[in-house]
């Protein structure tokens, strides 16, 4: 199980998160792109981070939101959405070439992402960019119950999808985040451990109702925003190496 994590969110002056402490624990780093976070340099300093560690690059497009982070919808119109991710992983596609590094994946930030799950318009015109792409790339989505819905639609498109789960969100019935708005929506550490624990050793997630729903993931999302998040990042990759040590020494 690979775990990825948003970087490269710091803009100027403005530090935000612990990404070179966190890099070296990771295999996915979703790089901000300009417009919710990040600027050429701490774009280009990121992409450096990721090559000394070998870590794979994702961009990581939001609405033009710098202000709100990128966590506001915003009323954008299918072809202004298609323009805006063009722009975006272009950008850092082209800056990760100039270091000889290979953009594998986008996966959309805040309300983009949001949204892309929630109504199906916003999903159909990132799969327009992604089809428009001189190249293909993968799209990362949330791993949910109806995946596979999402799954057909990308493939009417060539577009190719990794589906993620989330190391210390709860998840609903559904297979979808229960709202930050609620109690329990973010997990504590030994929740988040007990968690990513059960996703891998047997695929499954435990409900805000006690009830364990499938949740077929490629890869685990995890944050790095401080000191105490690189160390449960630490843990997490020990409980993904453990896995794998047990899963040879069983073939």
């Amino acid at each position: 199980m690979k775990l990825n994590c948003d970087l490269g969110e710091s803009y100027g002056m403005w530090q935000l998160g612990q990404d070179e402490l966190v890099m070296p624990h990771i295999d996915m780093a979703n790089i901000a792109c300009g417009f919710h976070a990040g600027d050429p340099h701490i774009i280009n300093k990121t992409l450096a981070l990721a090559k000394q560690h070998n870590t794979m690059v994702g961009a990581h497009p939001s609405y033009p939101d710098t202000l709100g982070f990128g966590r506001r919808s915003m009323k954008c119109s299918q072809a202004e959405i298609i323009d805006l991710m063009l722009y975006q992983i272009a950008a850092l596609d082209g800056m990760a070439q100039s270091q000889g590094l290979t953009l594998s994946y986008v996966k959309p930030h805040g309300a983009l992402y949001n949204d892309m799950m929630a109504d199906s318009q916003v999903f159909t015109a990132i799969l327009h960019a992604m089809q428009q792409y001189y190249r293909p790339l993968k799209l990362m989505i949330l791993a949910g119950s109806n995946a596979q819905k999402y799954q057909n639609t990308a493939q009417e498109f060539g577009v190719e999808l990794l589906l993620e789960a989330f190391a210390d969100r709860r998840y609903t019935e559904s297979g979808s985040l229960t709202p930050r708005s609620q109690s329990g929506a973010v997990l504590d550490k030994v929740a988040t451990l007990a968690q990513v624990k059960t996703l891998i050793s047997s695929g499954q997630v435990v409900t805000d109702t006690g009830k364990a729903i499938n949740l077929d993931a490629d890869t685990i999302c995890v944050h790095g925003d401080n000191v105490e998040a690189v160390n449960l990042v630490k843990e997490i990759k020990d409980l993904c190496q453990e896995a794998i040590c047990q899963e040879t020494i069983c073939r």
